[in-house]
């Protein structure tokens, strides 16, 4: 087997749960499960056992125990292992019997079965476990918060265990340690001092959440090799990942000894299946603790693991209660608002209590709504496409964003910590909060940064540190952490933002379906109205005519002239109704979508305009080919027809000109469309009427004035625009010339 050299700079990808070696205080078995053949030996069981390793390759576990203990052996690896381990073993010796712990676990098709010789003669049953731990449990169930619970478990373990010094050491989330309860009678202390991630690489935080107690009696210990090196099975080393008496890291073994420790154990606190912290054991001297009080540390961490959800609840209970008070008049004041980006905005200092921040950000595709102290909005915008990536479950958080994002250099006195949420994906919409720098003294337990040392082949090795005294260190570039509590509330947030948003748009959409409905029965009243108003209308317009044919030398001059003043306003009565028949069929007419040149169809309607107009002359420009684009022809052709003949008609210029374009932009995800235009350089439009020309029946001017009309003419080119998806509007200057833009809603075929 080729041994991999191991140092500070590759330990996160040291190979620890194979090294081929397990620590002397036991005897190790790999067996064949098919068969209880023992394929696999630690080379130390001559000393141990009595028997060579080569006595005991490919002999039957029956050779080495008594029938009844494989019988037991055999149902322990056909049942749930860890809860009957240890097994009670004798074998004979030479001179006496040997008493062992047997400890047996199942790994990728391998029963290992190790051997603890017992240190103490007569049987411990589960009253014995009970009463050393029974006191303890309760001492843990009544501790109110965190610290008092820590503070029990590392008295009443060291009470259970006697080593020198025990602590609780937790994981923050930048994965440093620090010490957060101890016992001891040694100096210096250890109590609230960090520790570097490099302290206990990855795959050893791995094994931890495998396997809950790890001890070595001694760490000047010499290794034992297995025979053979590879596992006959597999082919491949034996995988030790559950072994209690797997062989430590020479890396860790080095950094026990520059702390003056020669015994340690290690007791796992998990929390939803993630290493949450250790129980932390060390002592100067050689000590090998028994299984069965290793088995009542290991219960106590793992009564103190479910534990620890509950005693977490109960930090900053206070301010859980406050954060929730502000969430709910928040979402509150949010649902009251018109539209709940304008309503986040509204509440600013309530949205920066809501985590504690000073600053924050409501962004938006268009719009960036800064709060307090920010970055500038290009910054946050930068910053907002590097986050995208980063989000998980909609959320992101750090409280020192220059050293993963070094683009907030220069704002991390404002930014340094971020919390940022992702409202919409389909409207994207996010909030980000912001925390200054907060410059803090770090407590090292000795200095995090490894040394380098010069190796004998002028190669370069970074080794653990040697000292592990207090070590202050000046931190910059970070903010103060956001809580747990802080990051549930915002997570919380987007939740009800959601909510009040579906309720605004199921309320929106009740009004959209009742406004429809209103405007389907105004269409209708206005269709049938027009229509019945015409047959009485004509009526009167006929009777008017027979009036001054039968009657005209009867009447006097005074008479004829109402008559024929009467005959005018029919006639203009006809065509308001007729425009608003016209209106009302724009409504209920169904559209016909094909492929329309606009070349073909601007022309053919200035055309139309210049034979009923032969007296106007006109400089019709288009300065590039009109595009073909997928639309209904004939409500088209009346809107390019209905602005062309505006243009013409509102100039008074010597020399007129229109001028039909198009002007190309880009819609979401790129997709293109095109804004069309006609120019004119006639009388122009006052600005507080450019909204107002728009309205049915509305004219700037006397009823001849520039060839009359009844003002329907704008008010159809909007409804055309409406009906296909777009939208119209006017840019004028008195005197000078207007400009109808109006878009499209379908796409462009070319």
């Amino acid at each position: 087997m080729t041994v991999q050299t191991v140092d500070l700079t590759n330990c996160d990808r040291e190979p620890i749960h194979i090294p081929g070696l397990i620590q002397p205080h036991g005897v190790l078995l790999a067996i064949n499960l098919s068969n209880l053949e023992i394929v696999q030996v630690s080379n130390n069981t001559e000393q141990l056992l009595g028997h060579q390793p080569q006595d005991l390759l490919g002999k039957p576990l029956s050779q080495l125990c008594a029938a009844k203990q494989v019988d037991t052996i055999q149902k322990c690896l056909n049942g749930d292992f860890e809860s009957l381990n240890p097994i009670n073993l004798s074998f004979k010796g030479q001179n006496k019997s040997l008493r062992f712990d047997g400890i047996v676990h199942q790994l990728d098709g391998v029963a290992l079965l190790e051997l603890e010789p017992k240190k103490l003669k007569g049987k411990r049953d589960f009253f014995d476990f009970y009463q050393q731990v029974k006191g303890t449990i309760t001492k843990i169930q009544k501790a109110s918060t965190m610290e008092q619970m820590c503070q029990v478990v590392v008295s009443e373990v060291r009470k259970i265990t006697g080593f020198e010094r025990v602590m609780v050491y937790r994981f923050d989330e930048d994965e440093t340690g620090i010490v957060i309860a101890e016992d001891t009678n040694q100096e210096p202390p250890y109590l609230n001092l960090r520790y570097p991630p490099s302290d206990i690489p990855k795959q050893a935080r791995q094994l931890y959440t495998l396997n809950w107690l790890r001890i070595i009696p001694n760490a000047n210990y010499q290794p034992v090799e297995l025979i053979p090196a590879e596992n006959p099975l597999t082919n491949l080393p034996l995988n030790l990942s559950l072994s209690v008496l797997r062989s430590v890291s020479p890396i860790h073994l080095e950094y026990l000894q520059n702390m003056g420790v020669v015994a340690s154990m290690s007791i796992s606190l998990v929390q939803d299946q993630k290493l949450w912290g250790l129980i932390a054991c060390h002592d100067s001297a050689t000590k090998y603790i028994p299984y069965n009080l290793r088995a009542a540390c290991e219960f106590i961490g793992q009564v103190m693991s479910l534990e620890l959800a509950n005693k977490e609840a109960s930090v900053d209970q206070e301010y859980k209660i406050h954060l929730k008070s502000l969430q709910t008049q928040f979402v509150e004041s949010l649902s009251q608002a018109e539209y709940f980006v304008d309503g986040i905005a509204q509440m600013d200092s309530q949205l920066l209590d809501l985590v504690s921040a000073t600053g924050a950000v409501i962004c938006s595709e268009d719009n960036c709504i800064r709060i307090g102290e920010t970055p500038g909005e290009a910054e946050i915008y930068a910053l907002l496409d590097w986050i995208k990536p980063q989000l998980q479950h909609n959320l992101f958080h750090t409280r020192s964003l220059a050293q993963i994002y070094p683009a907030a250099e220069s704002f991390k006195a404002v930014a340094s910590g971020v919390l940022a949420l992702e409202i919409s994906k389909v409207h994207p919409i996010y909030l980000l909060w912001f925390r200054p720098e907060v410059i803090q003294t770090v407590n090292w337990g000795g200095n995090p940064h490894k040394p380098v040392e010069v190796q004998e082949d002028g190669g370069l090795r970074l080794s653990p540190r040697k000292s592990f005294a207090l070590w202050q260190e000046t931190v910059r570039g970070c903010a103060l952490p956001w809580k747990a509590c802080e990051i549930a509330a915002v997570a919380e947030l987007s939740s009800l933002i959601v909510g009040v948003v579906l309720r605004q748009a199921d309320e929106l959409a009740s009004m959209n379906i009742e406004l429809q409905r209103s405007n389907e029965e105004l269409d209708s009243f206005a269709y049938v109205a027009s229509h019945d108003l015409k047959e009485p209308l004509r009526g009167i317009h006929n009777y008017a005519n027979f009036l001054m044919e039968d009657y005209a030398e009867t009447l006097t001059e005074d008479g004829v002239a109402k008559l024929q003043t009467l005959v005018k306003l029919t006639q203009r009565m006809e065509d308001l109704i007729n425009s608003l028949l016209h209106f009302s069929r724009l409504g209920r007419t169904e559209l016909i979508w094909q492929q329309v040149n606009l070349n073909d169809l601007v022309q053919q309607a200035i055309a139309t305009l210049t034979i009923s107009r032969p007296q106007n002359q006109i400089d019709f420009r288009i300065p590039q080919p009109l595009p073909t684009i997928e639309c209904d022809r004939a409500q088209v052709n009346e809107l390019f027809t209905n602005l062309i003949s505006n243009a013409i008609k509102y100039n008074d210029k010597p020399q007129r000109w229109v001028e039909i374009g198009f002007l190309q932009g880009t819609r979401e995800q790129a997709t293109s469309f095109y804004t069309f235009y006609v120019r004119d350089n006639g009388i122009g439009i006052p600005p507080e009427h450019e909204e107002k020309i728009f309205q049915i029946f509305r004219r700037l001017h006397g009823r001849d004035e520039y060839g009359g009309g009844n003002g329907a003419g704008l008010t159809i080119a909007r409804k055309i625009v409406e009906r296909l998806g777009g939208k119209i509007w006017v840019e004028s200057t008195l005197n000078e010339g207007s400009t109808f833009y109006f878009t499209l809603g379908a796409e462009p075929i070319i």
